[in-house]
């Protein structure tokens, strides 16, 4: 389309957009922000690459689609205690995945900006009382990923987690580790080199090498980017049978390539996890790799590229794109990627994101070892409703038992599982096969497979209550326990009342659903907790 000169006025340049979009939104919108809007077919590309421009009404009429009072319309469904400032709506992805806290994959975890706003010193008209100070020690029986280790860390805490599962507890001591960034910088170099040695006569590296540039011919034909997906937007072509057909039309030419370089696509057995979903010429390497991570010496680089191979690992499962955090059927050949808009492929080798995720670790603990105070973390393995905590710390870190003994344990800061909602273990399925650590599945409190019925509700209160009634042993006598959860089933009453607590405030938050495909009003609630006056 050519522009006449009367309606530049109404054109914008990627920064001239994220500038007039960061007033109306009142908060910092990045060019990158703009640039995204326009690959992903939010709003329409004007002009050429260099000189893109987009117009004020396609940036007013998308921001008017979800700007317009939603703060109102979800108040009107969730109820009008709904705390809008603990949506930390203004933040971007890059602040809520801070350095060590995207350090790997894990489902169901909170934003470090939560966890923070209930630590630290401050208060304002909604919290009015401060929980913790510099210097406590705060408890996470529910540990996962170790969100609230690291941020207690930042804010100069001390703290205990505790992790049925064994792999949590890796992941959750690596991000509050220190380390040698030397050793750690010579052993992924050694890797590196000696992974390219292995693959570098592969047939399958020639292969994926011809495999991609037949895709990239194929998809600047019939996928034009962003044209398509403004289409696919407007509703103009349905992606789903445009996708569908264009597909098949691609399998013969990897078929082809399949033959040609004989490529072994499926392993021989699929009795477990690693055997089922990925690609044999991907499994070779995942052996090859972890039987060097074996070899390092240093205990403490070890663990952080176990869990660098672990992410890589996650990464490139034989499924699509859209697929990841729910795996539906191995993926064995070129297939239409919804996410990406494009005909994609499985991956034939681990070393892009060996590579990737090895530089990205290392920046990232580099970032949080600026930030981390001379305090103590550690993550327990172990099942919070039986541990022994004092004991159990006793044995793993002499000096912080010694601590936690003469101080106790200052009060609780944790987001405990749902009511069926998550398999824990079985979302690190590839981690257990590959480590060998101990499934406790059973261990697990409201586990997927329990469902949300009666019968597993009430084994839901029993549990958490067994937690809390277990854990207050180690606590002060004037401890400050703070749960989030969504409490849909209305649980966390009869939960205070089998632990001989009372709840003495509830601080109800908006999750904002960050996808375009779930926009629904969701809350949930940090319930406050204390010992019953009269105990």
């Amino acid at each position: 389309m050519v522009w006449q000169m009367e309606d530049t006025k109404n054109l914008f340049t990627i920064k001239q957009a994220s500038e007039w979009a960061s007033k109306l939104l009142k908060k910092k919108v990045t060019p990158s922000n703009i640039s995204y809007l326009i690959q992903y077919g939010r709003i329409k590309k004007i002009g050429s690459n260099g000189d893109t421009l987009v117009a004020e009404q396609d940036l007013s009429e998308y921001y008017d689609s979800y700007l317009g009072k939603r703060e109102a319309a979800w108040k009107g469904q969730l109820g009008e205690d709904l705390n809008w400032s603990l949506s930390f709506d203004q933040l971007k992805e890059a602040d809520t995945t801070k350095h060590v806290h995207r350090l790997h994959p894990y489902k169901g975890k909170f934003i470090p900006q939560l966890v923070e706003y209930f630590l630290d010193s401050h208060a304002d008209e909604f919290k009015k009382e401060i929980y913790f100070k510099k210097g406590d020690i705060v408890l996470d029986p529910f540990c996962g990923s170790g969100t609230t280790l690291v941020q207690a860390n930042e804010l100069g805490m001390h703290a205990i987690g505790v992790d049925v599962s064994a792999f949590n507890a890796l992941i959750s001591n690596v991000k509050i580790g220190k380390y040698d960034f030397l050793d750690m910088d010579y052993e992924i170099k050694r890797i590196s080199k000696g992974l390219k040695q292995f693959i570098a006569d592969s047939k399958t590296i020639q292969f994926e090498n011809k495999l991609t540039q037949e895709l990239a011919k194929f998809n600047n034909k019939y996928f034009p980017s962003p044209e398509y997906k403004y289409k696919v937007a407007l509703r103009e072509i349905n992606g789903d049978e445009y996708g569908a057909e264009k597909e098949r039309e691609f399998l013969p030419i990897f078929s082809n390539l399949i033959k040609e370089y004989d490529i072994k696509l499926v392993q021989d057995k699929c009795d477990k996890f690693l055997d089922k979903w990925y690609l044999q010429h991907i499994r070779t390497e995942i052996d090859f790799v972890c039987n060097l991570v074996k070899q390092i010496k240093n205990p403490s680089t070890r663990k952080v590229i176990s869990i660098i191979l672990s992410r890589t690992v996650r990464s490139c499962r034989a499924t699509t794109h859209a697929d990841l955090a729910t795996l539906k059927n191995p993926v064995t050949s070129t297939y239409y990627c919804s996410k990406h808009g494009k005909v994609c492929k499985p991956l034939f080798s681990i070393l892009s994101w060996w590579e990737r995720y090895s530089k990205d670790t290392i920046n990232r603990l580099c970032k949080f070892n600026d930030l981390r105070t001379d305090t103590f973390q550690i993550c327990l393995t172990g099942d919070s409703k039986t541990i022994d905590i004092f004991e159990e710390l006793e044995r793993k870190n002499p000096a912080f038992s010694e601590l936690v003994k003469n101080q106790k344990i200052n009060g609780i800061f944790s987001s405990p599982p749902y009511v069926g909602l998550i398999d824990y273990h079985d979302q690190h399925a590839y981690a257990y096969d590959l480590f060998g650590f101990e499934r406790r599945d059973v261990l697990e409190i409201g586990h997927l497979l329990k469902g949300q019925g009666k019968e597993a509700r009430n084994l839901y209160v029993k549990g958490i209550s067994d937690v809390l009634n277990n854990c207050k042993k180690f606590l002060a006598e004037d401890y400050n326990i703070l749960l989030v959860a969504n409490d849909k089933y209305n649980l966390y009453p009869m939960i205070a009342e089998n632990s001989g607590m009372q709840i003495v405030k509830q601080y109800k938050r908006p999750v904002l659903n960050r996808t375009e495909r779930d926009k629904g009003a969701y809350s949930e609630i940090i319930f406050h907790f204390k010992a019953k006056e009269n105990e």
